[in-house]
């Protein structure tokens, strides 16, 4: 009679969230995350070299000539990335690791959780920070009801009909509106929101979430328009509620 081997048990995809800047890594992230990274050698990733560096910064001991690491970013051809996860067909797992934050959320790393699920390869997410959920909490603002709105459009005149229009929306469903910017724009986009919006309506402005230069303050539009905040190349959140 012959004998049936038995079936190949998948690898699972491990979301890995880093940190928000340059912060040690285990004052921000739980020891889970340190442990996923001494078990796991193959790796998706937006930047191999800040990769590295980050699983260096984990696991000291962790051996970097045995990583594999592919990499993701708006270069990617379409084509390679079902590719990446041929290691969980064959009973290894990866990780999906972020630039700063949490894998999938405002990060190219969702295309490869949707294939995941596509291939019945179980997703495993790890707790780690997210600054738009951070800022989200620290806000004071409708925790009940919010939306990320990602980036808003470039063009002046667009953007400024794009505020509005998340000012109109906030203010007929109490909904929070979250947005963000390319760090060298943070200013000018403050600058247009206080000229924009509505005297009274509540402006978050979180930046440097976990840093030492950590700001998280939310005001009104006509108090912020008297202040001094310097936004430039900091990463930030904006959240508004009318």
């Amino acid at each position: 009679m012959e004998e049936t081997k038995p079936s190949l048990v998948a690898g699972k995809l491990y979301l890995i969230p880093t940190t928000l800047g340059n912060t040690a890594p285990l004052e921000v992230l739980p020891i889970s995350i340190k442990r996923a990274i001494e078990e796991i050698d193959h790796y998706i990733a937006e930047n191999e070299k800040s990769a590295r560096h980050f699983i260096k910064k984990v696991s000291a001991n962790k051996s970097q000539p045995d990583l594999h690491i592919q990499v993701l970013n708006k270069f990617t051809e379409a084509a390679e990335i079902p590719t990446y996860l041929d290691p969980c067909i064959h009973g290894i797992d990866v990780g999906l690791v972020s630039e700063a934050g949490c894998p999938g959320i405002a990060d190219p790393g969702a295309d490869v959780v949707r294939l995941a699920h596509e291939k019945n390869i179980t997703v495993v997410p790890l707790v780690g920070p997210s600054s738009l959920i951070l800022a989200m909490m620290a806000s004071g603002m409708n925790g009940q009801n919010f939306a990320f709105n990602g980036y808003l459009p470039i063009d002046a005149t667009e953007r400024k009909s794009a505020i509005k229009k998340l000012e109109r929306m906030s203010k007929e469903s109490g909904q929070a509106q979250i947005f963000i910017e390319t760090p060298y724009r943070n200013d000018k986009l403050f600058q247009e929101l206080t000229k924009t919006l509505l005297p009274h309506t509540r402006l978050c402005v979180a930046a440097d979430i976990t840093l030492p230069t950590e700001l998280i303050a939310t005001k009104f539009v006509n108090q912020w328009r008297d202040a001094s905040v310097d936004l430039n190349k900091r990463p930030a959140i904006f959240i508004i509620q009318a």
